[in-house]
């Protein structure tokens, strides 16, 4: 074989792997599309956040929101909220189901609460090998829990989702900047939450 042809060879093996990497990527990626359609869909109830406290999603109140600043040792939250959250106390600590948030987030509007989001939470415990994973993304954490709303020593995973309010910083990303509590009976401007020990 001579030396163009090899080189030609080469040429057409790298071009066939990276088309079955981008390809692979691209059904990961419709996958996932496929598995937030599916449970916006599911969620879809729970725009009535009545239905949510029905189901046991039991409201914190407090419309959390983040300054943007950045403390040495604790999470990095760009500047925007994450609204009032209606926590599923029992489903805290069970395995991870996608199509089951732990958290359910709201917007407080004019018109009442709005469906913007939703989170899921994994407590670390000594048996926990690394962080976990859903949707193709990484929990954030391990981190205190969020005071006063939680208690500090609720050491957890979270990852957001805002499958209901476009995100400039992305779908995942922890705050959203077009969430607003200015209309919350209830305002808390959070520091960020501190970092703790574990599988990164």
């Amino acid at each position: 074989m001579t030396r163009t042809a090899r080189l030609g060879r080469c040429g057409v093996l790298a071009l066939a792997c990276l088309i079955g990497t981008s390809f692979g990527v691209a059904r990961a990626e419709d996958a996932n599309k496929a598995d937030i359609e599916a449970l916006k869909k599911s969620l879809a109830k729970y725009e009535d956040y009545t239905a949510a406290v029905r189901d046991l999603y039991l409201s914190t109140v407090g419309c959390v929101h983040y300054s943007g600043e950045k403390i040495d040792g604790a999470m990095y939250y760009p500047k925007g909220a994450m609204g009032i959250h209606f926590v599923n106390v029992p489903s805290i600590g069970k395995p991870l189901d996608p199509m089951k948030p732990n958290v359910l987030i709201y917007e407080p509007t004019k018109k009442g609460l709005k469906l913007v989001g939703v989170e899921w939470l994994v407590p670390l415990t000594p048996d926990t090998k690394a962080a976990p994973t859903l949707l193709g993304q990484k929990f954030m954490g391990p981190m205190e829990g969020h005071y006063p709303l939680i208690p500090r020593e609720f050491v957890h995973y979270d990852l957001h989702a805002w499958l209901f309010r476009d995100n400039p910083n992305g779908m995942f990303t922890p705050t959203n900047p077009n969430v607003k509590c200015s209309k919350a009976d209830f305002p808390m401007l959070e520091k960020p939450t501190k970092m703790m020990p574990g599988p990164m």
